[in-house]
C-alpha cells in the first residue's frame, strides 16, 4: 500500500498549473450518457475517481477513450442499465448517473454510493426529487436500488438543502424530461454552473445555475458531437495555497478562476498570508510561515467557505499564533483526521461540529494514517510544516482528488516521496 515519506521544514517556491476540477468532470462524464453523439471532455485530471467513472461508462456499453487530458465518450451504443456494485461503491459521484441513465433508458440498477468516511451523506434528496419527476424506486436487497420511469415529467422541486449532488441529478434527469423543471434552493457551486454550460453545449435549454433557481426545458433526444473544457479545481488550488501558507515561501498558481477561490484567499489573508491577483487566471501566494489565528471559520455552501477546505485550514491553524475556532456545518463527522494531527503535537479539542485549535510553536514528524481525501491532504500540509520526518499511510485516499500530488510538491521544493 502506497505511502508518503515527508521531510518537513522546507519552504516552497515555484509555479504550478491547476488541473481540471474532479467535482466538475464527474457529473459532466455522467451527462455524456444523455448524448448519443460523441462528447470530448478536455482538461480532465488523472485521478482514481475519474478512472472509475470511465470504467462505469465502459461497463454500460459506451466507447470511452483517454487521450492525455481529454476523455472521448461515444454515446451511440448504450447496452446495459446496471452499474457494477464494485465500481459504484468506490465513489459517491456514481449516484448522479441515476438522472442521466433514467432519462435515456428509463431504468437503472445501482447500489448505494461509496466515497470518503466523513459522516452520513443520505441520498434522500436525490431519490425524492426523482420520484417527484415520475420515477419508481425500490430498494431490492443489500443496498441495490432498482429505478424505472416511463418518461420524466418536468415539475417544480424545492430542495430542503442546496445539495450539489441532488441538484446535478435533477439537472440531468430534466434534460430529457417532458416540459419544464424548476429547481429552487439549488446548489450554487461553480461545478453546477459548469454542468449547465455543458448541457447547453448539448442543446439543452437550461439557465439559472449559480443563482439558486434553475430552469430546465427537456429535449426529446440528444445526439450531438461536442467538445467541452472543464473548469479548474478550486479545492486543489486552495490546498496548494494552504501548503505554502504553512511552510512559508512564494508560489504562483496558474489556470485558476479567482472568484472560485476568493473565500479561501480571504481567510488566508486574515492569517497574514499575501494573496496577489496577477491576472484573471493567475495568483501569487507569499508567506513567512508565521500565521495568525482566525477567531471563527464556519463552513457553508458556495459562495461561503468550502467544507472541502476545512481540514487543510485546521492543519495550518495548528501552528498559528493564538486560538482559532472552526465550525463544520455540512458534514457531521469531518474531524476524523484531528487525532493524527494531535500525534504531531497539535492542540485541538473537538466537540461535535466545533474544533478549537490552540496554535503550537512546532509540529513534529510522526507515523500517520490518512482516512479520507481532504483529511489526507491536511496531514500532508502538516507534515510539510513539521520538524522531522513523517510517514503518511493510505495515500490512495489522496490520489482520489490530487493528480501527481507528491510530484507537484516536489517540483516546488518539498521533500516528499512515494513508497
Amino acid at each position: 500500500m502506497d505511502k508518503f515519506v515527508v521531510e518537513g521544514g522546507n519552504r516552497l517556491h515555484g509555479e504550478l498549473k491547476i488541473p481540471g476540477a474532479k467535482n466538475a468532470v464527474l457529473p459532466i462524464l455522467a451527462a455524456t450518457v444523455l448524448n448519443r453523439g460523441t462528447s470530448v471532455i478536455r482538461n480532465c485530471p488523472v485521478l482514481e475517481d475519474v478512472k472509475t467513472m470511465q470504467e462505469i461508462l465502459s461497463s454500460l456499453g459506451l466507447k470511452v477513450e483517454h487521450d492525455g487530458q481529454s476523455i472521448i465518450v461515444d454515446g451511440k451504443n448504450l447496452s446495459s442499465n446496471t452499474i457494477p456494485e464494485s465500481l459504484a461503491s468506490k465513489m459517491r459521484s456514481s449516484i448522479v448517473l441515476m438522472g442521466s441513465m433514467l432519462g435515456r433508458t428509463g431504468e437503472i440498477y445501482i447500489s448505494y454510493p461509496g466515497g470518503c468516511a466523513i459522516g452520513p451523506r443520505p441520498i434522500d434528496l436525490h431519490l425524492n426529487s426523482l420520484r417527484k419527476m415520475g420515477a419508481e424506486i425500490d430498494d431490492l436487497y443489500k443496498g441495490i436500488l432498482h429505478c424505472r420511469v416511463k418518461k420524466f415529467q418536468g415539475t417544480e422541486i424545492l430542495l430542503d438543502y442546496p445539495s450539489v449532488g441532488a441538484t446535478e441529478n435533477i439537472m440531468l434527469a430534466a434534460s430529457l424530461a417532458e416540459g419544464e423543471t424548476i429547481i429552487r434552493n439549488a446548489a450554487k457551486e461553480p461545478e453546477i454552473v459548469d454542468l449547465q454550460n455543458f448541457l447547453q453545449a448539448l442543446g439543452v435549454k437550461i439557465h439559472g445555475a449559480g443563482t439558486g433557481v434553475i430552469h430546465i426545458n427537456g429535449c426529446r433526444e440528444i445526439e450531438k458531437d461536442v467538445t467541452y473544457s472543464v473548469i479548474p479545481d478550486r479545492i486543489v488550488a486552495g490546498t496548494y495555497m494552504a501548503c505554502v501558507a504553512a511552510t512559508g515561501g512564494e508560489l504562483v498558481l496558474d489556470g485558476i478562476d479567482y472568484e472560485h477561490v476568493s473565500s479561501i484567499a480571504y481567510l488566508l489573508r486574515n492569517c497574514g498570508v499575501s494573496v496577489e491577483l496577477l491576472n484573471d487566471k493567475t495568483i501569487r501566494i507569499k508567506s513567512d510561515g508565521n500565521l495568525k489565528a482566525i477567531e471563527v471559520i464556519r463552513t457553508s455552501p458556495y459562495p461561503g467557505f468550502p467544507t472541502d477546505m476545512q481540514p487543510q485550514f485546521v492543519a495550518i491553524l495548528s501552528k498559528a499564533k493564538g486560538t482559532s475556532v472552526v465550525i463544520e456545518t455540512v458534514f457531521e463527522n469531518r474531524y476524523g483526521y484531528v487525532e493524527q494531527l494531535m500525534r504531531m503535537g497539535a492542540d485541538i479539542t473537538v466537540r461535535e461540529r466545533v474544533a478549537v485549535i490552540k496554535g503550537v510553536k512546532r509540529l513534529t514528524g510522526a507515523f500517520l494514517e490518512a482516512s479520507d481525501l481532504r483529511g489526507g491532504a491536511a496531514l500532508t500540509i502538516a507534515a510539510l510544516a513539521a520538524e522531522g520526518t513523517s510517514v503518511i499511510n493510505n495515500v490512495k485516499h489522496i490520489d482520489r482528488g490530487y493528480e501527481a500530488f507528491e510530484k507537484n510538491l516536489g517540483a516546488i521544493g518539498a521533500k516528499i516521496r512515494r513508497e
